[in-house]
């Protein structure tokens, strides 16, 4: 019962096994494999605290719960294993919501564990320190689940709860909540419970007969990638050459295709060019991609023809355009499916089609660039500097920044052995910096590269000492135009004076420096280059300003 002490068992040896929940948490979590965790500690939360290095649980501490929150999340996306955070109560955990509202957006397994306000603890506001009305109301409007246990036992049946909702589902964040006195009560904790095996969910045979139907009948088929597609790289690539299908991905599915593959148009969704052609098709298959308006930029035109949509989540498949076909089930089996069933039926495209597909696919590139050219011609030679230092495995971490969503995102290519981490849908600033130290620290021997603007570096710049003290070779790349700059943009655009979006100069690189990190200056993509070479052979982070102008005809 709670309350109880360790030293209880003594007094009876057949008692059973007596555990606090802090070390029923940390038990919980190894036996799933966690091997680190990221967070910081507080008053509240010392228990958890204790029990991590007998269990082999490295633990990273980033500056800000925030943070904590986006390097658990690369963590994830990198390593394909669940992200772990741990938090104090309160503000603590109010600090990591928006971390946890991006995982939600973008689909990833992160698990944010807290102490919260004691069992017994009144409705009635007492003081205690941290305390608010419900931790768990709060979470659970932003997370996919939030579980409050009320005992030591089912701490670890909500761990495996947790992570099967992960491997069963489409992976969204989960918030475990313990009790005060639930940490460091001793309480029979029961078996040591783990999630179990799961096999593959594959589509209804009749939806993939009809599904391969269309496609087999398909005069302009076009394929959409999201990161649903991801485990199913190498099918996709083989089904879009099989059909001769453009491709196209939405940011979180940038470079399942290589983005230099002639059937690529890359992140395309926004193109007003790449939508007409997605409108006139007649065959669409979106496999793992919500299809969102963060992608599009505006809704998505009417289609007038066959939409095929496999996703994981059942209510994905009528979201925004109902399917007309839905294959619910994992993308990589549902792909080779719909593979079994056309290789035989359709022959291989001849080689004059597929030089056409390819031309035309060219076309619609340039068509597509042509767009923005004017508005992303300064970019454009520093992002080309980027890709020219960097392995094809790099990983690169973004920020809600014009410099991305207009830059590196539709202009940097990249294949399925890197990866491009930004934070879509939601849409939160700060990401860029935290994610970059997860990913390095789930794969510490690939290149990652931080890419941001001034405004949004400077909601998490206090991680640049993080990557100090972890002795991370990391550049952070921030494009600075004095400000808030697509902000400022709407502002003019709408006719309105800019209010609140210049922000007074930073030395950003002596602000590194200060933080025992480099700094440096490239005002030139040959600069940019060579400082690259060197940050990524310095065991410490290097944060280079690139210098952005602002148009004269935006007033400052």
């Amino acid at each position: 019962m709670p309350g109880a002490t360790l030293s209880d068992r003594a007094a009876d040896p057949t008692a059973p096994t007596l555990t606090t929940g802090g070390e029923a948490l940390v038990r919980a979590l190894a036996a799933h494999g966690v091997t680190r965790a990221f967070g910081i500690p507080g008053t509240h939360n010392l228990e958890i605290y204790r029990h991590l290095a007998a269990y082999r649980i490295e633990h990273l501490n980033p500056r800000h719960e925030q943070g904590a929150g986006y390097a658990a999340d690369a963590y994830a996306r990198v390593s394909g294993r669940p992200g772990v955070a741990i938090t104090t109560t309160g503000p603590a955990l109010l600090n990591i919501a928006a971390a946890v509202g991006q995982a939600y957006s973008d689909s990833v397994p992160l698990l944010v564990v807290s102490p919260g306000m004691p069992l017994r603890h009144p409705r009635q506001s007492t003081g205690l320190l941290h305390e608010m009305r419900s931790q768990t109301e709060a979470l659970r409007g932003i997370a996919a689940v939030s579980h409050r246990v009320s005992s030591v036992e089912e701490i670890g049946v909500a761990v495996a709860r947790a992570f099967t909702l992960f491997r069963t589902r489409r992976p969204r964040p989960v918030h475990i909540e313990v009790p005060l006195d639930l940490l460091t009560a001793a309480e029979p904790a029961g078996p040591v419970r783990t999630a179990p095996p799961v096999s593959p969910a594959t589509a209804d045979p009749d939806a993939l007969t009809a599904a391969a139907e269309a496609l087999r009948s398909a005069a302009r088929p076009v394929i959409v990638l999201g990161g649903g597609a991801r485990g199913a790289a190498a099918e996709c690539l083989r089904l879009a050459e099989k059909l001769g299908a453009p491709v196209v991905t939405s940011t979180n599915g940038k470079g399942i295709v290589a983005e230099t593959h002639p059937l690529s148009l890359g992140v395309s969704l926004h193109s007003r060019a790449v939508r007409h052609r997605l409108a006139e098709c007649d065959v669409l298959l979106a496999i793992g991609t919500e299809l969102a308006e963060s992608d599009l930029w505006e809704p998505l035109p009417a289609l007038t023809g066959t939409l095929v949509r496999a996703d994981i989540d059942p209510a994905q498949l009528y979201a925004g355009l109902p399917a007309d076909i839905p294959l619910l089930g994992d993308a990589r089996h549902t792909v080779r499916a719909l593979l079994d069933a056309l290789l035989d039926a359709l022959p291989d495209v001849p080689a004059p089609a597929t030089d056409t597909v390819h031309r035309a696919v060219a076309a619609l590139r340039e068509e597509r660039n042509a767009e923005t050219r004017g508005q992303d011609a300064h970019l454009l030679p520093y992002l080309a500097a980027i890709r020219a230092v960097l392995p094809a495995d790099a990983v690169l971490t973004s920020d809600s920044a014009q410099c991305c969503y207009y830059g590196a995102i539709p202009h940097l290519p990249v294949a399925p052995e890197g990866r491009y981490l930004h934070p879509t849908g939601f849409g939160t600033l700060g990401y860029a910096l935290p994610a970059a130290i997860g990913a390095k620290t789930a794969d510490p021997n690939r290149p990652v590269v931080a890419l941001s603007g001034d405004g949004g570096l400077q909601f998490s710049v206090q991680e640049l000492a993080t990557a100090v003290q972890l002795r991370l070779p990391l550049p952070v790349v921030v494009f600075d135009n004095g400000g808030y700059g697509e902000i400022r943009d709407e502002m003019v655009s709408r006719g309105d004076r800019p209010t609140a979006v210049d922000l007074p100069p930073v030395d950003l690189p002596a602000l590194a420096r200060a933080y025992g990190g480099h700094g440096v200056r490239a005002d030139s993509p040959e600069a940019l280059a060579e400082a690259l070479h060197h940050a990524l052979n310095t065991p410490a982070p290097t944060l280079i300003t690139v210098p952005v102008p602002v148009p004269e005809e935006l007033p400052r």
